[in-house]
């Protein structure tokens, strides 16, 4: 995280929470979870610009649980975000899904938490993500070099 600050990179964190409206936890509780995150990641150098996340349980049919875009368009219209450039780094298919369908111009998939699944199932589905990397730092890595290989080409 403290790579991509430093590489002018802004972060904003979109998430299905479903566990909201199952009552397995609080709107409170969840926001502190998101504060510890966030304060965690800026002692580290980095930075998440905002946490968006979808309460609903996948029934409730809502436009903000991924794979649908509707939180993607949100932080898009909060922070002027050009899709195109943006880049999403997920750990599942309906990360991958989300992403495309949002029309972001990269999608890293990383093998860490559902990634490993995830990674069959994007290929049963033929939806590909643009990179597959291990985890986190591996993503960064990739980006960071397909940023340095874009700016060589100016």
């Amino acid at each position: 995280m403290e790579r991509l600050a430093l590489h002018g990179y802004h972060v904003v964190v979109i998430t299905n929470q479903s566990v909201i409206n199952r009552k397995m936890t609080t709107k409170e509780t969840l926001q502190k979870i998101h504060e510890n995150m966030t304060t965690a990641v800026v002692s580290h150098g980095g930075n998440i610009e905002a946490v968006y996340y979808c309460p609903h349980v996948p029934e409730d049919g809502c436009s903000c649980r991924k794979p649908e875009p509707g939180l993607i368009y949100r932080a898009q219209a909060d922070y002027g975000l050009d899709l195109p450039e943006t880049c999403m780094v997920g750990d599942s298919l309906k990360d991958v899904e989300c992403a495309r369908r949002a029309g972001c111009g990269k999608v890293i998939l990383v093998r860490t938490g559902h990634g490993g699944e995830a990674e069959d199932l994007c290929q049963e589905a033929g939806i590909a993500p643009d990179h597959v990397a291990d985890d986190l730092m591996a993503a960064v890595e990739w980006l960071l070099g397909e940023a340095s290989e874009r700016e060589g080409e100016s």
